[in-house]
């Protein structure tokens, strides 16, 4: 998508890094919340004997995951969604860890899982080609041929649930000439839906929490296309009767409730415009938070007990999973320190049904992703899955490192840097920027997002992820501070961070490049049109050159979300024509390198054939590559090492020596 839509993303934060080498002494800036500055002279390249680059290819023969892993009833063994073969497909591996063994194959991803209570079914969505519609599918949790449940090529289903007794399954549902998304039920059996919402406006989308516990009710959520208000609802499955259970034009998103129909697990907003977890209280509609903090926090699933809820807290691109006792309102960290540690499941509860164990995901900068097994009483964990080669050592790779420095107007921008290796403080080394999409995202200390910086660092090149305004976690004026000013003041703490790196007094001002997917991409080309002598080289990925079009273009709730940034394509010409960087290509004097899938339905190919096409007539040095069969992002393993190898060829040749 051209920008993001996740409304169970947790929304990230800013971490007080307080030590020696970010120089307590320097000076604070009052924000979302206050954060020492860094003095760039503390940044420090350690050496390492031997160091060198690591392999591309292997960056994508680690495996990975896609947030998505539940326990299957009634066997000792969890569900996944990894893409050991090259495709993200469904396996299962034993619950105290083993070899994987595959359910699914498709050339298609395959993810959202949800487990009938009988443990017979696992249901999951796919889409076709990258195309993000979805259908839903179920396959025999013991293996067998996998079911079509909707086979609706013009209707996108996803995120199905299945009911307590799984005789039905929740899930949304969008037909492609509309931008609303409503709720609908399935008998699981005979395959025949109901539509439970009909929303009537266009920018608004309902979306599945969970079922109660007695099956009758679905607690959901309606939140407006730019993700910024969203209601907790319950529905009345049989009835359709539909109970507002939070008030209007505020922002709580629940995510499941407890056993016993007391509380409704829900992410809220605070005074302050932070995302913070809470329980509201079916009884009286109170709201109460679980451990209020300057952090935002998120709220994950309860335990089959209902003593134990799953939150997490995302400080400064670092994520923990926490437990919270429900009866001591008492909070404990989960076994990871560093890097994203996250409860593996949107849709289903991650918890054994015993009760006992967690299934979570961890990854860092530097480490890939592994699903582990996490004892809830005594936070030890299990390694499940070995998704790593042995080529990639953690040891011998740049890690992140959190920064923060002041933008153009005294704002703090907290960013990751990644240095490398051996590298001489002589003013002599390449950097590149990498602004990440969104924007209502965020650069987190995570593997399979961050390989690209990872390649990079590993070959000599100074990497930073700034959090430029726009981003989440720092409260709702932080994250709106873009609106009507797309490329306009987030540009500006971009090239800020530029600016940081040089005075580290590593990197060579002459020898910068920037590079990023999906909003990182029409950053990137912003950057080299607005501020063309700054920069060496580009490669923008599925980017967007004008707004205008792509809102013509686009899906119908992409439509609605590029809306809430820039108003309605008529009314505010001035406002698409100002912030797209068609406006100002004419000024590009560094090569770029254009990567675009064919079937893209976010950012859809005419941008990136657009770019091509402007600065050929510019005569200016341009290249470009188109993937069938990928939408927005490359999910086929090829796909993803062909795009990475250009990426740094291209760096290579413009940025080194």
């Amino acid at each position: 998508m051209a920008l993001k839509r996740n409304w169970y993303t947790i929304y990230a934060a800013a971490f007080l890094l307080a030590s020696a080498a970010q120089s307590l002494a320097a000076p604070i800036v009052e924000g979302m919340p206050p954060r020492a500055l860094t003095d760039p002279k503390s940044i420090v390249s350690r050496p390492l004997p031997g160091a060198a680059p690591v392999p591309i290819a292997d960056l994508f023969f680690t495996r990975g995951g896609i947030d998505d892993a539940i326990w299957i009833p009634h066997a000792n063994a969890v569900a996944i969604t990894t893409n050991l073969t090259g495709r993200f497909n469904l396996w299962t591996v034993p619950a105290d860890g083993g070899f994987p063994f595959q359910l699914t194959q498709s050339d298609d991803r395959q993810f959202g899982m949800t487990a009938s209570p009988d443990g017979k079914w696992i249901a999951f969505q796919s889409d076709k080609g990258g195309t993000d519609v979805y259908d839903l599918y179920a396959t025999p949790a013991a293996g067998g041929a996998v079911v079509d449940l909707t086979n609706t090529p013009d209707v996108d289903e996803e995120d199905g649930v299945f009911s307590p007794d799984g005789s039905l399954l929740a899930f949304t549902r969008r037909p492609k000439a509309e931008s609303a998304v409503n709720i609908a039920v399935m008998e699981f059996a005979t395959r025949q839906v109901r539509q439970l919402t009909h929303e009537a406006t266009k920018d608004h989308v309902w979306s599945v929490a969970a079922f109660s516990h007695d099956g009758r009710s679905i607690v959901a959520n309606r939140i407006n296309a730019a993700g910024t208000q969203s209601e907790v609802w319950m529905l009345d499955v049989a009835s359709r009767a539909q109970t507002r259970l939070t008030p209007p034009q505020k922002d709580n998103l629940a995510t499941d409730i407890s056993p016993d129909g007391r509380y409704v697990a829900v992410r809220t907003e605070s005074a302050a415009g932070l995302h913070q977890a809470a329980l509201l209280d079916l009884r009286d509609k109170s709201m109460r938070l679980l451990e209020p903090d300057v952090w935002p926090q998120g709220t994950g699933h309860f335990s089959p007990d209902g003593r134990v809820l799953i939150f997490a807290k995302d400080v400064d691109g670092r994520v923990t999973a926490n437990t919270y006792d429900m009866a001591s309102a008492k909070a404990e960290e989960l076994a990871f320190h560093d890097g994203v540690s996250e409860e593996e499941s949107d849709d289903q509860t991650a918890f054994s049904p015993d009760g006992s164990r967690i299934v979570a995901g961890h990854q860092s900068s530097n480490t890939p992703f592994d699903y582990w097994s996490v004892d809830v009483r005594t936070g030890a964990a299990t390694q499940l899955t070995r998704l790593g080669l042995a080529s990639i050592d953690p040891a011998r790779l740049p890690k992140a490192e959190v920064v923060h420095y002041k933008s153009y107007d005294g704002t703090v921008i907290s960013a990751l840097l990644w240095m490398p290796f051996n590298l001489a403080r002589d003013g002599s080394a390449p950097a590149v920027i990498f602004p990440h999409g969104g924007p209502s995202n965020q650069a987190r200390d995570n593997w399979n997002p961050n390989r690209t910086a990872v390649a990079l660092a590993s070959r000599g090149f100074i990497v930073i992820a700034p959090n430029f305004r726009g981003s989440t976690g720092y409260g709702r004026a932080f994250e709106e501070a873009d609106h009507m000013d797309l490329g306009g003041g987030d540009l500006k703490d971009v090239v800020a961070a530029r600016q940081f790196m040089i005075d580290t007094g590593y990197a060579d001002p002459k020898r910068i490049g920037i590079t990023g997917g999906s909003y990182g991409g029409y950053m990137t080309l912003m950057a080299l049109a607005k501020t063309p002598n700054l920069w060496a080289a580009g490669v923008d990925e599925y980017g967007i050159i004008d707004w205008r079009q792509l809102w013509h273009h686009t899906d119908l709730p992409d439509r609605q979300y590029l809306e809430s940034y820039l108003g309605d394509p008529v009314k505010n010409a001035a406002a698409y024509e100002a912030s797209s960087p068609v406006t100002y290509m004419k000024n590009v004097v560094a090569p770029l390198l254009v990567l675009q899938g064919e079937n893209d339905t976010g950012v859809t190919k005419d941008q990136a054939e657009k770019v091509v096409e402007v600065l050929k007539a510019n005569g200016r040095r341009v290249e470009s590559h188109f993937y069938p069969e990928e939408g927005h992002g490359f999910f086929k393993r090829e796909d993803q090492i062909d795009a990475l190898e250009r990426t740094v060829d291209w760096f290579e040749k413009y940025l080194k020596r």
